[in-house]
C-alpha cells in the first residue's frame, strides 16, 4: 500500500508518532539514524582535471590534435597555434555547458524550504526542514514551502500550488479526509502534500511519510543526476568522419612510404611526404566553420526569442523528429478564461482571452448588453462576490492573484462592468462555508442585495447544486423549477463538459436574518437556481498554425501534459495534433507495458495525460529507441528529467523553473510553442549547410589527396608542400566554405 492509500491512524501506528504529541526527541534521533537527514544528496562533480582530459578524448578533437602537432613538425607554428586555439575554445564551451548541468541540481536543492514548524514532545517548535524524520508532525499555513512528504490529517480550505511536479499551474484542492483503494496519479492525491510545493491558501497538519531522495522531488532528483549526457546527430556524424580521415590517413601515408621508399626516394623526403599527404587529408577549417556557421545560427535564435546555450543545439534542432510539448503555457495562455454562459435558457458566448477585461457577449452572434438577459446580473454579482481572487495590472499586463478559476470569473464580470471591489462594498460579505470535497460547493452571507434581507450565494459543482434548488431564476423573476428545467441545465452542463470546459454552477437563497447556525444542511438547501459558466485555457491562436507547419515539415508534435485526458484531448483536437480520441492514452497505462510495448504505442500515440515524471521519461526514451530525433519542452521540475533525456532539451524562459531552464539546451523568452517551430526551422536550414560546406570541404581535401598521391605512384616530384596544403585548407577552401555555411533556406 502506498502512503495514500493508508488512514492517518495506520500511519501513525506505523511510524511511531502520536498525532498529537508528536514524536519524542528520542524517538527523532533514532529515526534520523534509521532514515537519514532530509536533504539531497550532492551529486558527485568532477574535477577540473577530469573534466579537461574528457575533452581531448573527441575523435574530432584527437584529429586536430594530430593536425596541431604535423604543422608544428613542418615549422608552421602559427598554424599550429590557431588550430589548438580551436580545440581549446571547443574544450571551454563543453565544460561550461557541464557546469550549467550541474547548476540543475543545485537549483534543485535550494527549493526546498530551509525551517519546518513541528509537534514534538506535545509543544510546537521550529526547526530546520533537513532534521524532519518520518513521523513528524508538521504544521502548514498560507506561503509555506511544503517541507516533506506528508499525509494530511487536518486540513481547512487547503490549496496546494503543486506546478512543480505536475506542470499544471492551478492550485489543488486539498482534503486530509480523502482515502484511496488501489494506485492514483500523483495530481490526484487530495490527501497528500508534497516537498518543495507551496501552500497558496488554507492551513493543515501532516505526518512525514518520506524525506530525502524518497520525497517525489528527490526520486526526480535522483532521475537527473543519473542521466548521461549523449552525443548529437552532429557529434556522431562528426565523430564517424574523423574515424574515416583516422584510418585513410594512416592508409594513404603507409602506402605511400613504402611505394616512395621502393622508388629509392630519401627516407626524410618519404616522411615530409606523408606529412603533407596527412595534412591534405585533414579538413582543418572545417571545426572553425562549424563553430562560426553555428554561432550565427544561435544569434539568429535568440534574435526569434530561443536562447541557445548549447553550441551544437542549434543544429539538433533542425535534424528533430518528435516535439514533446507541455500543454499548460505553452500551447495553451495558461490563463483561464470564462467563454460561454447559460442564463434564463440562453447560451452566452464570451470573447476575449486571458484575464485582460476585454470582449463582447453574445447571443446567436448579436452583441448583448447586461440588461438585455434579466438574470445576467445576479449571475455576475454571484461570481465576484463568491471570489478571494484580485486581478493585478503592471505594465499594461494583467494577471491573477489567487485562484485562476476565481480570476477567470472576475474578468468575466468586468466585460460587463461589474466591478469585483465595488460589488463588495454595495453588498459586503458577513460569512462564509468554505469549499470542501463532500460538499464540492462554497457560499458566501451578504447584506444590501434584497432590501432587508441576508442573502446566501452559493458557487460550486452543477449536479450537486442543482439537486439543492426547488426553484429557479428567470428573466429576473423566481419561479418553481420544473423537470424541464433540470433536464436543460443538466444537458447544458454535459455539452460544455464534453467541450473541456471547466462548469460552475450558481444558486442563492434569501433569509429573513443572518443564520444562527451556519450549516451545509441548513443553508445549501432549497435554492434558487441561476445558471452556468464554462471556462478553458485557450490555446494559443499562433500554436494551431505552428502545429500545421510541423506536420507538412515531417515533425510529429505530441501532447504530454498533468492535465486531465478529456482537457487534453479537447486541445489538441482544436489545434490538429489529433483527429479522434484513440490517439490518446493515460500516464498510469503505461507503467505496465514491456519496453517492446511501449515502443510501439508511442509510434501512433499522440497525447498523454495525467502523466508522471517517469513517464516523460519513459516515452522520451522509447522515441529515442524508435531512432526518432526527440525535443522535449517544459516549465516545471517535473519535466527536468525529460528534458535532460531529450536530444534537445526545451525549457520555458518565463514560467520555467531555474531547474528546468539550467537542464536545457533552449530556453524560450516567450513560452511559445510557434517559437520552437520557428528554431526547428532556423536549425534545418543550418544542418543543410553543414552538409553542404563538409561536402566542399572533404571533395577538396580527396582531391588534394589524389593529387598528391598519383604523383608519388607515378614517380613523380611531390606537387605541394606541407605549408602551401594547410593555406590551401585554412584560407583558401575555408572562405567558400563559410558561403555556403550562410546560405538562406529553401522552401
Amino acid at each position: 500500500m502506498e502512503w495514500y492509500n493508508k488512514t492517518p491512524d495506520q500511519l501513525s501506528q506505523e511510524l511511531g508518532t502520536d498525532l498529537r504529541t508528536g514524536l519524542t526527541s528520542s524517538k527523532v534521533s533514532e529515526n534520523l539514524e534509521k532514515y537519514g537527514r532530509n536533504e539531497l544528496q550532492e551529486a558527485d562533480k568532477k574535477s577540473m582535471l577530469a573534466k579537461v582530459v574528457e575533452q581531448f578524448t573527441d575523435p574530432m578533437i584527437i584529429v586536430l590534435l594530430v593536425a596541431a602537432v604535423l604543422s608544428g613538425i613542418v615549422g608552421e607554428w602559427i598554424d599550429s597555434v590557431i588550430i589548438l586555439a580551436i580545440v581549446v575554445l571547443n574544450a571551454a564551451l563543453s565544460i561550461y555547458q557541464e557546469g550549467k548541468a550541474e547548476e540543475a541540481l543545485e537549483a534543485l536543492q535550494k527549493m526546498a524550504s530551509p525551517t519546518a514548524k513541528v509537534i514534538r514532545d506535545g509543544k510546537e517548535q521550529s526547526v530546520a526542514s533537513s532534521d524532519l524524520v518520518p513521523g513528524d508532525i508538521v504544521k502548514l499555513e498560507t506561503g509555506d514551502i511544503v517541507p516533506a512528504d506528508l499525509r494530511l490529517f487536518d486540513s481547512y480550505n487547503l490549496k496546494i500550488d503543486e506546478s512543480s511536479l505536475t506542470g499544471e499551474s492551478v492550485a489543488v484542492d486539498k482534503f486530509a479526509e480523502e482515502n484511496y483503494e488501489g494506485v492514483v496519479e500523483i495530481g490526484d492525491r487530495e490527501n497528500m502534500a508534497y516537498s518543495s510545493t507551496i501552500v497558496s491558501y488554507g492551513r493543515s497538519m501532516g505526518i512525514v511519510v518520506d524525506t530525502g531522495e524518497k520525497t517525489e522531488i528527490g526520486k526526480i532528483a535522483t532521475s537527473l543526476a543519473s542521466q548521461e549526457d549523449e552525443m548529437t546527430p552532429l557529434q556522431k556524424k562528426l565523430a564517424q568522419l574523423s574515424k574515416f580521415l583516422g584510418i585513410l590517413v594512416v592508409g594513404v601515408c603507409i602506402i605511400v612510404f613504402v611505394v616512395g621508399m621502393l622508388y629509392g626516394h630519401e627516407l626524410i623526403e618519404m616522411f615530409l611526404t606523408s606529412i603533407s599527404l596527412a595534412v591534405a587529408a585533414i579538413p582543418e577549417g572545417l571545426p572553425a566553420i562549424v563553430t562560426i556557421v553555428l554561432s550565427m545560427g544561435m544569434q539568429r535564435m535568440a534574435e526569434n526569442n530561443a536562447i541557445v546555450k548549447k553550441l551544437l543545439a542549434v543544429e539538433t534542432l533542425g535534424t528533430t523528429t518528435f516535439i514533446c510539448s507541455d500543454k499548460t503555457g505553452t500551447l495553451t495562455q495558461n490563463e483561464m478564461t470564462v467563454v460561454k454562459a447559460f442564463v434564463d435558457d440562453k447560451v452566452i458566448d464570451i470573447s476575449g482571452t486571458g484575464y485582460t477585461p476585454e470582449g463582447t457577449m453574445t447571443i446567436d452572434g448579436n452583441d448583448i448588453k447586461i440588461d438585455d438577459v434579466q438574470s445576467l446580473y445576479t449571475l455576475l454579482n454571484i461570481s465576484v462576490l463568491t471570489n478571494d481572487a484580485d486581478i493585478t495590472q503592471e505594465e499594461g499586463n494583467y494577471g491573477v492573484m489567487g485562484d485562476p478559476t476565481e480570476g477567470a470569473l472576475i474578468t468575466f464580470a468586468s466585460k460587463m462592468n461589474i466591478d469585483k471591489a465595488n460589488a463588495n462594498t454595495q453588498y459586503p460579505r458577513i460569512q462564509e462555508i468554505p469549499f470542501d470535497s463532500t460538499r464540492k460547493m462554497m457560499s458566501t452571507f451578504h447584506n444590501n442585495f434584497i432590501e432587508g434581507k441576508t442573502v446566501s450565494f452559493t458557487k460550486g459543482a452543477p449536479d450537486i447544486i442543482l439537486e439543492r434548488c426547488t426553484k429557479i431564476l428567470k428573466d429576473g423573476k423566481v419561479v418553481d423549477i420544473t423537470e424541464a428545467d433540470r433536464k436543460a441545465i443538466a444537458d447544458k452542463n454535459s455539452e460544455f463538459a464534453s467541450s473541456a470546459l471547466r462548469v460552475l454552477s450558481y444558486a442563492f437563497r434569501i433569509h429573513d436574518a443572518m443564520p444562527a447556525e451556519l450549516t451545509s444542511e441548513s443553508i445549501e438547501n432549497e435554492m434558487i437556481f441561476v445558471g452556468l459558466t464554462g471556462m478553458i485555457d485557450p490555446a494559443r491562436p499562433e500554436a494551431k498554425t505552428a502545429i500545421a507547419e510541423c506536420k507538412s515539415a515531417g515533425i510529429v508534435p505530441v501532447m504530454i501534459t498533468g492535465d486531465y485526458l478529456e482537457t487534453a484531448v479537447a486541445i489538441a483536437q482544436e489545434l490538429g495534433i489529433i483527429d479522434n480520441k484513440e490517439d490518446a492514452i493515460m500516464g498510469r497505462e503505461l507503467n505496465n507495458m514491456s519496453e517492446e510495448e511501449l515502443r510501439e504505442v508511442v509510434k501512433h500515440t499522440r497525447v498523454f495525460a495525467r502523466v508522471s515524471p517517469e513517464n516523460k521519461v519513459q516515452i522520451v526514451t522509447a522515441l529515442k529507441q524508435n531512432g526518432e530525433i526527440t525535443a522535449m519542452t517544459g516549465d516545471g521540475v517535473n519535466d527536468a528529467p525529460a528534458i535532460k533525456k531529450a536530444d534537445i532539451g526545451i525549457a520555458m524562459g518565463i514560467t520555467g523553473t531555474d531547474v528546468a531552464k539550467n537542464t536545457a539546451e533552449v530556453i524560450l523568452t516567450d513560452d511559445n510553442f510557434a517559437t520552437i517551430v520557428n528554431a526547428v526551422e532556423e536549425g534545418r536550414i543550418i544542418y543543410s549547410n553543414i552538409k553542404k560546406f563538409v561536402t566542399f570541404l572533404l571533395s577538396a581535401n580527396i582531391g588534394e589527396v589524389l593529387v598528391v598521391l598519383i604523383s608519388i605512384l607515378m614517380n613523380l616530384p611531390t606537387p605541394f608542400i606541407p605549408i602551401q596544403l594547410l593555406w590551401i585548407n585554412l584560407v583558401t577552401d575555408s572562405f567558400p566554405a563559410l558561403a555556403l555555411g550562410v546560405e538562406k533556406g529553401d522552401e
